[in-house]
């Protein structure tokens, strides 16, 4: 019943309510839904918030907080609440965002322009030329339809009397916008008959509006610069980001999977001639469009802040030679300081003609005497905050200063005026959240609405709904992501039916523009996409090895293990998963490495000199170290780098993959310690079902372009050194060794038993994990898999060394079986000797010929 979910419900009494007026009745919008949660038990509700939470785990959904203890995974916090905006009340909000949006833009214009409004008075000269924003390299741009601000977002608060008013403005490189997307996106599978049945409006169209503007003004740039493009090319628009360890990085590489655009970091990118272009594998593509997510003076080292390893050397020059439409425009932070906000009443006069529709929340700058006076007169009742960004200051609430500091502060704004302005405090309205402990009713929390516009040709266009930022902390006297605050789904209903106005900027694609090949391929993208191939690989073959050889331990008694047993010690022993134990020195390694005789191979695995009980306590304690633990070489490690490199290719990865990807990740960080081999059998049962679901998705969900010939690359490579180390070590055990384990550890026990119905025997079991060209773990299928990958990347970029991978399998088939196939065989070691030692070299030569991009690379139509 609804009295019972409203039964702990006590929002503050001096803050508007956002979902009860003041008799204390549910809102005219909040009915359907309060209705509908009034009649689902406490257990229901659980489960809704259980959902919601697990969607933003599967999908990676993270907010990096710095210096915050969960580090880059921080997961996103989002509320199954929605917060809810009747038709009315919306339409008088997207007004009042489109005045603002056009009203900065002309400022933005002016600023960077003819300065009219400088020499007219309205905007004091100290507060543009004192900002470390106004960046004077960037004087002059032009700009295509006279549009600097491209995306623009500003933050509204709701006073006690009901009204809005905008606490700040984001003109730089507003974030947010992707998370709105993305909370939609879960809430849709959340509540999704509530969705449909109050008419929120869906908010896909926006996000085409802003690629098809992006598309038009890239079109005008070229031609502006005299290389217009032909009908059937599409201009190059590319998303700039700092990297992932930037706070937004989730949203930055989101909105490129959802737009379609390639997620570059500065590296990616270089200017010549001032001209921006794309390294990529094929060569260097012009770039028309940049939407970027890196701070303004960050952009180009060159002519802004030489120090940064982020930007674009000669970036400033291309903008200024209308050669590169970057969104937003260089400079377009100086918008973000809080002291233009009391100017902009008269400047909406001035060059709109009309009054602001949004006020500004009351703002003083302390550079005019007045308003100075008047900030240390009604000093208890503000917030102070740095009048520009590089003061690095953190806002001050004038009522939370003790008598001593107070005076220190106010002589502080008496001896430099100009740093500092003053807003008045708004209290934050207050809205529902549902929380576990509120046991079936729910609680009332602060929250602001931080709302997007984007430029068209014809103006600027709302976004239908917004990023609700909800405190969840003690102070709820500002709301902040990084400290710690929680988001909600913004719905907006339609007046009658769902609707979501689109733009008649779409253009229809030709049959000549069909494209069937990743031309966008970075040299970086490249190389993250052949190292999740090697990773990926590398933790299955880590896992079935732990599974192994714990397995071996537990089953076979000490006393019954023969020298299957020392072989399998030694490839441990090679991948560092059991310490010093029986481990060899380094220089017998290095040997056997090189010269691969049964002689060295079998020095690798010395005497048991221990007792083989203490012996074998101490292995598994390492195995099982080797599992759990990141601090030492084995299958956590590993997963941990896998997971890095992924963060890293995030645009490229299917929802689907990365539910998975994230799926894998908490089951070794939920592991308790000291951990039991029953439960790591548990485990890596586990880990093997989910590192071969991953494998799926490279296999059956990526199209086969030259990115999926990286990874796949990857992948083969280092199955095919691992199974070569594999067989080496195995060779070198008596005649009559078990078999058993090797055909487990090669995942190919079942393949031998529906074969030959028999024990493993030498002959059959090396021409399966050998010469089987059907077997996706035989030495023959992993030389085929590269050999075509590398043919694929020669095509495209010239030859790239598969002539001895040639030579090597030919070698291999030429085997006699019956002379060749057996135990100790010092031929067929050395053979894979020189296998393995052929995919390290190949390895190599690939990083320096395709990930270290050193100048213009011509494909193969360019070569002819």
């Amino acid at each position: 019943m609804l009295i019972n979910l409203l039964a702990k419900y006590s929002p503050q009494s001096d803050s508007f309510d956002e979902m009860l007026d003041a008799a204390k009745q549910p809102r005219a919008h909040w009915r359907t839904i309060l209705d509908s949660l009034a009649n689902e038990t406490p257990e229901i509700m659980a489960k809704r918030l259980e959902m919601v939470q697990r969607q933003v785990r599967e999908n990676g959904v993270t907010y990096n907080v710095y210096n915050d203890i969960k580090g880059v995974q921080r997961p996103w916090d989002l509320n199954f609440l929605p917060f809810i905006l009747p038709a009315a009340e919306w339409a008088q909000i997207e007004a009042g965002v489109t005045q603002r949006a056009t009203l900065l833009n002309k400022i933005l214009i002016d600023v960077y322009g003819e300065q009219k409004l400088l020499q007219e008075g309205l905007l004091p000269p100290a507060l543009i030329h004192g900002h470390d924003g106004f960046l004077r390299p960037c004087h002059s741009i032009k700009h295509l339809d006279d549009v600097a601000l491209h995306f623009y977002a500003l933050d509204l608060a709701r006073a006690p009397n009901g009204r809005w008013w905008v606490v700040g403005d984001r003109t730089q490189a507003p974030s947010g916008a992707g998370y709105a997307l993305e909370n939609r996106a879960v809430m849709s599978r959340t509540l999704p008959d509530l969705l449909r049945e109050m008419k929120v409006r869906p908010l896909n169209d926006f996000f085409n509006t802003i690629l098809d503007s992006l598309t038009r003004w890239g079109r005008q740039c070229a031609a502006q610069s005299g290389a217009p493009l032909r009908t059937s090319e599409p201009p190059l628009i590319v998303l700039l980001t700092p990297g992932p360890y930037n706070e937004t990085y989730f949203e930055q590489a989101y909105l490129a999977r959802h737009l379609g655009v390639p997620l570059v970091e500065g590296n990616d990118l270089t200017v010549r001639d001032g001209v921006v272009w794309f390294k990529s594998l094929s060569g260097l593509q012009r770039v028309h469009v940049i939407m970027r997510r890196v701070d303004d003076d960050f952009c180009d080292p060159l002519e802004l802040r030489a120090e940064s390893a982020l930007g674009v050397p000669g970036l400033t020059l291309a903008a200024r030679l209308g050669n590169v439409v970057i969104a937003n425009s260089l400079g377009s932070n100086l918008l973000e300081s809080g002291a233009l906000l009391g100017f902009l009443p008269k400047l909406c006069e001035r060059l709109l003609g009309q009054p602001l529709a949004i006020p500004s929340v009351a703002t003083w700058w302390c550079g005019e005497p007045a308003a100075m006076a008047t900030v240390i007169e009604k000093l208890d009742q503000l917030i102070i905050k740095p009048s520009f960004p590089q003061l690095r200051q953190f806002p001050v609430f004038g009522k939370d200063l003790k008598p001593t500091e107070r005076e220190k502060f106010i002589r502080a704004i008496r001896a430099n005026p100009n740093n500092f302005v003053a807003q008045e405090l708004v209290k934050l309205s207050q809205a529902p959240v549902w929380q576990p402990e509120q046991q079936g009713s729910l609680s009332a929390c602060s929250v602001g609405l931080r709302v997007y516009a984007c430029a068209t040709p014809k103006g600027y266009v709302v976004m239908p709904g917004g990023l609700t930022r909800a405190a969840t902390g003690s102070d709820t006297r500002i709301i902040t992501m990084q400290r710690g605050g929680g988001s909600k789904d913004t719905w907006v209903q339609a007046k009658s039916k769902v609707d979501a106005p689109g733009t008649d900027l779409t253009r229809t694609i030709t049959s000549a523009e069909l494209v069937r090949d990743d031309t966008h391929l970075s040299s970086r993208m490249a190389e993250n996409l052949f190292w999740f191939g090697r990773n990926s690989d590398r933790c299955d073959n880590t896992t079935r090895l732990l599974r192994v050889s714990l397995n071996f331990l537990s089953s076979i008694a000490p006393n019954e293990r023969g020298s299957e047993w020392k072989a399998l010690k030694s490839i441990c022993s090679h991948y560092d998963l059991i310490g010093d134990i029986d481990k060899p020195n380094e220089a017998s390694q290095s040997q056997s490495q090189t010269l691969g005789n049964v002689t060295q191979l079998q020095s690798l695995v010395p005497g048991i000199t221990k007792s083989e009980n203490q012996l074998d306590a101490q292995i598994e304690a390492h195995l099982l170290k080797a599992l759990s633990s990141p601090d030492v070489p084995g299958l956590a490690q590993q997963l941990e780098q896998l997971h890095y490199v992924a963060n890293q290719l995030s645009e490229r990865f299917s929802l689907d993959n990365w539910r998975v990807l994230n799926q894998i990740m908490p089951t070794l960080q939920d592991i308790k310690q000291p951990l039991k081999q029953e439960n790591a059998m548990s485990i890596l049962d586990e880990m093997t079902n989910a590192l071969m679901t991953l494998t799926g998705f490279s296999l059956d969900g990526m199209t086969r372009d030259l990115g999926w010939n990286f990874l796949s690359l990857g992948r083969r490579l280092e199955r095919l050194q691992f199974q070569s180390i594999a067989l080496q070590r195995a060779l070198t055990m008596d005649a009559n060794g078990n078999l058993d384990w090797l055909l487990e550890l090669s995942d190919s026990i079942i393949t031998y038993r529906a074969r030959y119905r028999s024990k493993p025997e030498w002959l059959p079991c090396l021409d399966l994990l050998l010469l089987d060209e059907s077997n996706p773990r035989s030495i023959v299928f992993q030389l085929d898999g590269i050999r075509k990958n590398l043919k694929k990347i020669t095509r495209a970029y010239g030859s790239c060394g598969e002539e001895k991978f040639e030579l090597l399998r030919s070698e291999l088939t030429q085997l006699d079986c019956d002379d060749d196939l057996f135990c100790g065989n010092e031929k067929l070691i050395n053979l894979l000797t020189r296998i393995w030692t052929a995919s390290a070299e190949i390895s190599e030569q690939i990083s320096l010929q395709f990930f270290s991009y050193t100048g213009t690379r011509l494909n193969r139509k360019q070569a002819k």
